[in-house]
């Protein structure tokens, strides 16, 4: 018994020594195996999803979302107008004023809200704005542009309503009878006023918001980059290039891990890329709400505000009936050029939106 004890000693003493221990951490594998478990293919695929799947289709909704509303945009300066002259032309030419119906009171009330949208930005002066801002203490304007992007967010949110409201008014005017006319015009009238005050606001909550980001979320980016010297081309790289690529970036790393921890699969986006198809194609077969909503009056009075000084400063010096045909000149291939691009972009959004439903359909009969 006295000499099995000391071999066991022996034994135990060989195990416990320094070279033995790390010879079998060494063979033994990695010790990380022993603090993580093992993964399995469906964690595997959770990483590829977060990694590649989720940022690639959500990008692909984002770009098609965008000229959607490009696209929506476009058809305000082009096709609105054209309607309304086809309609103004058509009763100078009968010399027959005709009830409209309700798609033409829909682009009387979107012109009037636009053009009063174009007339309140020519009173606001952003450049006495911006100095006032710019004037302010910083924690001031951190709590100025949190309380501005929240009002501006309620604004647009409740803008939707009232241009639905109005549309609305604008179909029962069309539809209604003589004996009320009068009661449908003046709601008409109410609910335009109203969609003209809330678009004002948004506009001018938006520069504020815009103009006091500007100022105090970006100084430690000023500070970093104004006193170094860069060409042109870097410059201009600075502006487009690094601002787009961050944006992208930011999307990609908000979704995959929205997904991540929601557990929502990627092929949720590519089922919102095929509704918002759908919603070019004007094929949804129900009644739920448009995938998409985008209402482009107040971009469009914001690039009609600031091409109007870009205009000015093209129109020759003469006298007026010659400035009155240079502004007609210019507007006139202004719209063409708009109208041209809306062609085609309406063009490649329908086919590629008819391309990728197809292919939707075919993927779904593959796996039943």
């Amino acid at each position: 018994m006295k000499e099995n004890g000391n071999v066991l000693g022996e034994v135990e003493r060989l195990d416990n020594s320094p070279f033995r221990y790390f010879l079998g951490e060494l063979y033994g594998g990695n010790s990380l195996r022993g603090t993580i478990s093992a993964g399995n293919d469906k964690k595997r695929q959770r990483v590829y999803n977060t990694m590649f799947h989720v940022p690639w289709r959500c990008e692909r909704l984002i770009v098609a979302g965008f000229f959607v509303c490009l696209d929506s945009f476009l058809s305000l300066l082009t096709i609105m107008p054209a309607r309304i002259a086809i309609t103004v032309w058509r009763v100078l030419k009968t010399r027959q004023f005709l009830w409209p119906n309700a798609a033409d009171l829909s682009d009387y009330g979107c012109f009037v809200v636009l053009a009063l949208g174009v007339a309140s930005l020519q009173m606001i002066d952003i450049s006495l704005i911006y100095h006032v801002i710019r004037g302010q203490g910083t924690i001031k304007l951190y709590v100025v542009y949190n309380v501005l992007e929240i009002f501006d967010k309620l604004c647009q949110s409740f803008g939707e309503d009232v241009l639905q409201v109005l549309f609305n008014s604008a179909e029962g005017l069309s539809t209604c009878s003589t004996d009320n006319a009068t009661f449908e015009l003046m709601r008409f009238i109410l609910d335009e006023a109203i969609a003209a005050i809330t678009l004002s606001t948004c506009i001018i909550a938006h520069n504020n918001a815009l103009l006091a980001l500007l100022v105090s979320n970006n100084f430690a980016e000023i500070k970093s980059n104004v006193f170094k010297r860069v060409s042109k081309e870097n410059l201009h790289n600075l502006n487009a290039s690094l601002v787009f690529m961050c944006e992208v970036l930011i999307d990609a790393i908000k979704h995959s891990f929205l997904a991540k921890f929601n557990e929502i699969k990627p092929v949720a986006y590519s089922e919102f890329l095929e509704d918002l198809c759908k919603q070019i194609l004007n094929d949804k077969t129900d009644d739920r709400q448009k995938d998409l909503t985008f209402i482009p009056l107040a971009p469009a009075c914001v690039v009609i505000r600031v091409l109007t000084p870009v205009y000015a400063t093209l129109l020759p010096a003469g006298p007026f009936i010659w400035r009155v045909f240079w502004i007609l000149l210019w507007s006139v291939l202004t719209y063409f050029m708009l109208a041209v691009f809306k062609i085609l972009v309406g063009l490649v959004l329908r086919c590629l939106a008819t391309w990728y439903v197809n292919l939707r359909l075919k993927n779904k009969q593959h796996v039943d």
